[in-house]
């Protein structure tokens, strides 16, 4: 039996005071998206709420990857994704949680995924996330009363690319919180490819990185066969 992954995407569709239109970005799940497929994974998605998710960056549509996402059966799959609490993640061997900065407005308390991602990670199963998707991570508590971050090394969208990025429209910083709960956060040159695997853990840094999370979630998956 081939591994099943399932892609945990945010409902959100606008940020921050000013209502910035947001969502998934396309790459960040395009791209793992493409490795899991060329892995000959069975892949599905869940949301929050079940309603339909998301895209942004669609102007980067170009890209071969992104564009088989588009036009295949990623997108059409991704629109149609389940509720996660009606979803048996038993059935899993991999969570992956992409970015685009909407996960920021509704992952980083939602009890539900703070269990899912517990268990997967407890259960010795792979837990993946990438850019501002290592939100999931934050405030999840292992059945010690740990947080999952506390000691792992892990990176996600820095301070400085914030900074620069969507500072007015974020609630929070997102790699101070992960380093408040103990996280050994490693940041690379801003927008450079930087992904890292931490036992089953995978997190990557930003866009630059989703195609190396993919890489490393398949080759934990492979090791495990």
């Amino acid at each position: 039996m081939k591994p099943k992954v399932l892609i945990i995407v945010s409902n959100a569709n606008s940020i921050g005071p000013n209502h910035r239109r947001t969502g998934t970005f396309l790459p960040e799940v395009a791209h793992p998206y493409a490795e899991f497929e060329k892995a000959g994974y069975q892949i599905d998605f869940a949301s929050l709420t079940g309603e339909s998710p998301f895209l942004d960056a669609l102007n980067l549509a170009d890209d071969p990857d992104n564009l088989k996402f588009l036009t295949g059966k990623g997108w059409q799959d991704m629109h149609n994704a389940g509720k996660l609490s009606d979803i048996n993640t038993d059935d899993y061997d991999a969570v992956f949680v992409p970015g685009g900065i909407a996960p920021m407005a509704d992952m980083s308390e939602a009890p539900e995924l703070k269990k899912v991602i517990a268990d997967f990670y407890e259960s010795n199963r792979v837990v993946g996330a990438v850019c501002h998707g290592p939100v999931s991570l934050l405030n999840v508590k292992l059945s010690d009363g740990s947080y999952l971050v506390n000691g792992k090394n892990i990176t996600s969208f820095t301070t400085e690319e914030e900074d620069n990025y969507a500072r007015p429209d974020v609630p929070f910083d997102l790699q101070a919180a992960l380093t408040e709960q103990g996280a050994i956060f490693h940041a690379a040159e801003p927008w450079s490819a930087n992904s890292i695997a931490d036992g089953n853990l995978v997190t990557g840094q930003n866009p630059a990185s989703a195609k190396g999370v993919g890489e490393k979630i398949v080759a934990l998956l492979e090791a495990k066969a």
